[in-house]
């Protein structure tokens, strides 16, 4: 495995634990902006931030008794602090608090993926270069196309997880904001300028209006961006498991000498990895219709969010995490059978080359429809006989007629079909003599 994988450590970013943590940071930080506008006395502030703390199992008693988890963890904090505990919250409703550690919870979870992004796009980069030069066949609906260079796939893949970077980053944008507005939003009791300071000490961003709560726009906005992220990482192993299979052979992903495919079979190799990706990431994107639908609630709020954000907040991060981990691996390893790469080119045979022979027909003077339908009438030949398609090009009058050998030849060259490799690679990876 790869020594970055935080499985663990983004499991425990969601434990109870941490989530009193970021409670009680966003407890103080309001605590300190209110001392030092005269709000609340100073030496109660300095009280708070002596004394405060928590202690998870007795939160868990608490609430058992008050039904309520906030009041809980205020109870439980106030027992350990004393009567400058009266302080504690001042101003503030459940929500403000709720949703500014929640901003600040999504935040740092975002970070932790984007790590692992960072490294599944600097696999993507090394094998990309490393299979720049290897000619193989492109496939449209499945079925062989025109030649491609077997680089191009990890090339594809690295700009797809740019764009996914950026997305990422803007949903960040979107998502670190604070709220201290009060029960509808109106700032009954704290000031728009308190709010804003709090929000600044804690590196977020105040909402511009809102109600009760954060409006879940904001949120539908992360989770879908991670729901186009799980469906780029289903499309690399959807590539992988088509070409694993035993017919096209040119990849497989990585199988250790102890390991086994199959309780039946001992000859089996097959892509779990990829197919394990392939059934999270429908995981992911019916979470984020799960977001999408949080999106409408009643006047300036119920409750209706709370217990589908307590699922698909961890579940969507740390599987995308797990996710991301999991196809770094199988690609750093990733077995690429070049001779197969090589061989599958030709089982075509020739075929792939049509479209350059009916646009040199065009451009000799052959209308096109009628150059297509000589081009064609011998590719079928060539498929049915399983025969060189060259064969038959060259024994068709008609096309005689408009070529030479030499030139009939020349349309079956590799070179024009990778010549603008090099500008391809350069504008994704913007590297001079890529």
């Amino acid at each position: 495995m790869i020594s970055r994988y935080t499985r663990e450590k983004m499991g425990q970013h969601w434990s109870l634990q941490a989530q009193y943590g970021r409670w009680l940071k966003v407890e103080l930080a309001q605590a300190e902006v209110l001392s030092r506008e005269g709000v609340i006395p100073p030496e109660a502030y300095q009280t708070l931030s002596q004394r405060a703390a928590f202690d998870a199992a007795e939160i868990d008693r608490i609430e058992q008794s008050v039904g309520h988890d906030v009041i809980a963890f205020l109870t439980n904090v106030s027992e350990k602090v004393g009567p400058a505990a009266r302080y504690l919250h001042f101003g503030m409703t459940s929500s403000d608090l709720l949703d500014t550690a929640f901003a600040l919870a999504l935040t740092e979870a975002l970070d932790m993926i984007l790590e692992g992004l960072d490294e599944l796009m600097s696999v993507l980069k090394s094998k990309a270069m490393r299979y720049k030069n290897l000619a193989g066949v492109g496939r449209s609906h499945g079925v062989h196309a025109e030649p491609t260079v077997f680089g191009l796939k990890f090339t594809l893949w690295y700009a797809e997880m740019l764009r996914n970077r950026r997305r990422l980053k803007e949903a960040q944008t979107a998502i670190s904001i604070g709220k201290f507005s009060g029960a509808v939003g109106t700032f009954a009791y704290l000031t728009p300028e308190i709010e804003a300071k709090i929000c600044q000490k804690l590196g977020l961003k105040p909402a511009p209006v809102s109600t009760q709560i954060i409006q879940r726009d904001r949120h539908a906005e992360y989770f879908s961006a991670l729901a186009i992220l799980a469906g780029s990482i289903e499309k690399i192993a959807l590539e992988i498991r088509h070409l694993q299979r035993t017919e096209v052979l040119e990849v497989e992903e990585p199988f250790s000498s102890e390991q086994k495919g199959s309780s039946a079979m001992p000859h089996k190799k097959n892509p779990i990895g990829s197919e394990n990706l392939t059934g999270l990431s429908r995981m992911i994107r019916a979470y984020a219709q799960a977001a999408l639908e949080n999106i409408a609630l009643w006047h300036e709020r119920d409750i209706s969010h709370s217990s589908v954000e307590r699922i698909i907040a961890p579940d969507s991060t740390i599987l995308i995490d797990f996710m991301l981990n999991r196809l770094t691996t199988i690609l750093k390893d990733l077995v690429v059978h070049e001779d197969r790469v090589h061989e599958n080119l030709k089982k075509s045979y020739g075929l792939i080359h049509s479209q350059r022979v009916l646009l040199a027909l065009v451009q000799k003077g052959v209308l096109r429809q009628k150059a297509y339908e000589w081009v064609q009438r011998n590719a079928m030949l060539a498929w049915k006989q399983e025969a060189p398609f060259l064969d038959y090009l060259m024994k068709d009058k008609d096309i005689r007629e408009a070529l030479t050998e030499t030139e009939l030849r020349g349309c079956f060259d590799m070179a024009p079909y990778l010549k603008h490799v090099d500008t391809i690679y350069h504008r994704v990876f913007k590297e001079t003599g890529c």
